[in-house]
């Protein structure tokens, strides 16, 4: 076998950093992926004007063996007026295996570089599924995923503060 050669398992994308440290993408997954239109078939006899909001989640889960869970979901809801136009709802999984990193730098990983790989399979899905649904395609505008983790890392230390006072 040559030095060099990648030998994780097929399928698996495998990055290995100068340190030792190593990251697996062992496998992407869709969990859930919903739409529901409850106001049709009357919702496309109106004047289509939405007023669109969009939530977005993410958690990871410890599993054994240096993996871990990433799922990211994103739901997408367009009303007209006091109508629900539509509900979008996807939720997609991965497990990453993830050696030799500090604490800090695995969970930034995890929050940030992982939920960017789930990014674009969920970005299609909500397109998708929304046109679909007999309605205008709806693209999905990237995410700074490391300026959300930066956010909630500055709320959680502000809270942190606000409890120790």
């Amino acid at each position: 076998m040559a030095e060099n050669e990648n030998t994780t398992n097929p399928g698996e994308q495998n990055v290995e950093t100068p340190e030792g440290m190593q990251l697996v993408v062992q496998t992407i997954y869709a969990k859930d992926v919903s739409f529901e239109a409850p106001n049709s078939p009357s919702i496309f006899l109106e004047q289509y004007k939405p007023d669109i909001s969009v939530n977005l989640n993410n958690r990871v889960e410890d599993l054994e063996n240096d993996s871990y869970e990433v799922e990211l979901q994103v739901t997408v809801t367009s009303k007209v007026e006091d109508k629900t136009a539509y509900i979008a709802e996807v939720k997609y999984g991965a497990v990453f295996g993830i050696k030799g990193m500090e604490d800090e730098v695995r969970n930034r990983l995890l929050r940030t570089f992982c939920c960017e790989q789930l990014f674009p399979y969920v970005r299609e899905a909500i397109s998708e599924s929304i046109s679909r649904g007999g309605f205008p395609r709806f693209v999905l505008q990237p995410i700074n995923f490391n300026a959300l983790y930066e956010q909630a890392q500055q709320q959680a230390a502000q809270q942190q503060g606000e409890a120790n006072a």
